[in-house]
């Protein structure tokens, strides 16, 4: 009489359970290794009148196929992530001492001199940008015409409306654009001048005074 067993050896249950010899083999490979014993005890153990099914076999097969696949598609992907984040650090760090444009609305005078920017979300055949003071005054405007999509810097040199030089400090702008008479969506940019870089589990920043930490994606305009 042939004996049956559904017991597993002591050997592969240390081996699926992680006791046993310790040796220095990553995850992946201690699970092949667990799923080969079982499959091998499996077959050792099984019914001579009703052995295992080469489907069931080729299914347990593919499935650690599956596993190992992932895995290794799971290390590709962190290599990837790894490769790219400091790239984008090496990228960042070629920005220090170069000035930005980014989303904000203010613009500091100094010596006749403020740059800001504006991003058009769209073309537009009027565009308007109000300069005003700390108290909501407006300093001077002006008119940009018509403009393709896309962001754009601008110099002012201090001259006001009447004609007279504006003393130096921070100012506000706003920016009014339409086409065909209709309003179309404007960004007012606000300029600054990159001083580092830092990075950290969110990627790379860069520190703008006036505009604080930006991801480099926030950036619209390098000048």
């Amino acid at each position: 009489m042939t004996t049956v067993s559904n017991t597993l050896p002591q050997s592969v249950l240390d081996a699926m359970n992680g006791t046993g010899t310790t040796t220095s083999k990553t995850s992946t490979e201690e699970a092949q290794d667990r799923f080969l014993k079982l499959l091998v005890t499996q077959m050792q153990n099984q019914d001579p009148l009703n052995p295992m099914d080469n489907a069931e076999v080729t299914s347990q097969m593919a499935q650690l196929s599956t596993v190992t696949g992932i895995d290794k598609l799971n290390s590709t992907l962190e290599s990837l992530i790894s490769s790219s984040a400091a790239n984008n650090s090496l990228q960042a760090a070629n920005l220090i001492g170069r000035g930005v444009l980014s989303s904000g609305n203010q613009i500091s005078l100094a010596d006749e001199k403020g740059i800001m920017g504006v991003e058009f979300s769209g073309p537009v055949d009027a565009a308007q940008v109000i300069i005003k003071d700390a108290s909501g005054n407006v300093v001077h405007t002006v008119d940009l015409g018509a403009q393709e999509a896309g962001p754009i810097p601008l110099l002012w040199d201090g001259t006001t409306s009447s004609g007279e030089k504006a003393a130096d400090g921070t100012y506000t702008f706003e920016v009014k654009a339409t086409l065909a008479g209709s309003a179309v969506a404007t960004t007012p940019l606000q300029f600054g001048v990159v001083t580092a870089v830092t990075t950290n589990s969110d990627g790379a920043k860069v520190s703008v005074p006036g505009l604080g930490a930006l991801d480099v994606s926030k950036i619209r305009q390098v000048l």
